[in-house]
């Protein structure tokens, strides 16, 4: 009884009719029970009957008959001229065989500050939630107008070159705009991005402006996969990079063709693609040349630990973008098995696969 007594955490003895048999003096405090006059009464008489509650009442009924115990029971506790406590009670039941009866050992921790905190911390989590989707949404307002303003002055100049160079960053500054709109509308207020319905807006920006009736280009978006904007910001713009070389040069003379981005990913591995059906690699690899577009691809694999390949996809190209921390099992033998039913024999570096060394000079021009 001294141990219950003297414990900071409120307890209280009930024996197997549940009556109070012994109370500590923290529970005493916290409740404001007298124990001397609470002693020998029915835990449910405590205070001015505040203790008794139809749920807690049939609980420890059954742990007295030993056919139950209460786990982290929560309940909350109503008394006169008090503010309402939010409690969580656990109760298990004693048997000595040096007793003649059962006792019931009932634990209360007072956990109202704790869920008075919790809710403010959610309540500020959610305000912030709702500033940042408003700062992400002005933010692709005015991503936006950039693009317009650029998309402007790419038809108004004579110069070919200037006006490539204006729309392709045109297209850029629209690859991070459609990231912040899809954040902004975001309902669950989470820094996490869908890549699908990013990539699928992606495409449809990029098809009005550099796609018209005279070159039916499709663009087709598989696969599927979540993740951080931070991530999502370097693939989107990797795809626009990647699409728009494909336009250039993969489709001459205002030929017809399809274009497939695609993203899969297992565990922490994950690859990114974009394969075209148009006119393949040049038959000479040395006629590659690096541009502004190569650099970008490679620096932004390089930012995610990602490494570039293009090969011949028979027909067109595909270039791959693969990110790999953990080796899987059986993945390279998946990964010639794909290879070998869809590229065609790789015997070594020829004109149809120039190899790694190559294939990050190819990125951006073909």
């Amino acid at each position: 009884m001294a141990v219950i007594i003297s414990s900071p955490t409120p307890l209280l003895l009930l024996d197997g009719e549940l009556r109070v048999a012994g109370a500590s003096l923290s529970f005493c405090e916290t409740f404001g029970v007298d124990v001397a006059t609470a002693s020998g009464h029915h835990v449910f008489e405590l205070g001015t009957g505040e203790w008794d509650v139809t749920q807690l009442r049939a609980l420890l009924t059954a742990i007295a008959g030993g056919t139950a115990q209460i786990v982290a029971f929560e309940m909350e506790l109503k008394r006169p001229d008090c503010e309402t406590r939010c409690l969580i009670i656990n109760a298990r039941r004693l048997v000595y065989q040096d007793l003649g009866q059962p006792w019931l050992l009932i634990a209360v921790a007072d956990v109202t500050d704790a869920r008075a905190s919790e809710r403010a911390k959610n309540e500020i989590i959610d305000q912030l939630g709702v500033l940042l989707r408003e700062v992400r949404h002005r933010v692709a307002n005015s991503l936006q107008i950039v693009s317009a303003v650029l998309l402007q002055n790419a038809r108004r100049t004579t110069s070919p070159e200037t006006r490539d160079h204006l729309t392709d960053a045109h297209h850029r500054v629209m690859a991070v705009a459609q990231l912040e709109r899809q954040l902004s509308e975001s309902q669950t207020g989470d820094d996490l991005v869908e890549l699908r319905a990013y990539f699928t807006s992606l495409c449809n920006s990029i098809a009005a402006s550099l796609i018209g009736e005279e070159k039916a280009v499709t663009l087709v978006v598989t696969g599927d996969g979540v993740v951080t904007s931070r991530v999502s910001v370097s693939l989107g713009l990797i795809v626009t990079e990647l699409i728009i070389n494909a336009l250039k040069h993969a489709f001459p003379n205002g030929g017809a063709g399809r274009i497939e981005i695609g993203y899969n990913s297992h565990g922490p591995n994950w690859t990114l693609s974009v394969r075209d059906d148009g006119i393949g690699l040049p038959n000479d690899p040395v006629t590659s040349r690096t541009g502004l577009g190569t650099g970008i691809v490679q620096a932004l694999a390089k930012q995610l630990q990602a490494t570039v390949e293009t090969a011949s996809a028979v027909p067109g190209t595909v270039v791959r973008v693969e990110h790999v921390r953990v080796a899987l099992v059986g993945e390279n033998e998946d990964r010639n098995s794909s290879a070998t039913l869809s590229e065609g024999p790789r015997s070594g570096p020829t004109r149809d696969e120039p190899g790694r060394s190559n294939a990050n000079e190819r990125v951006a021009g073909r």
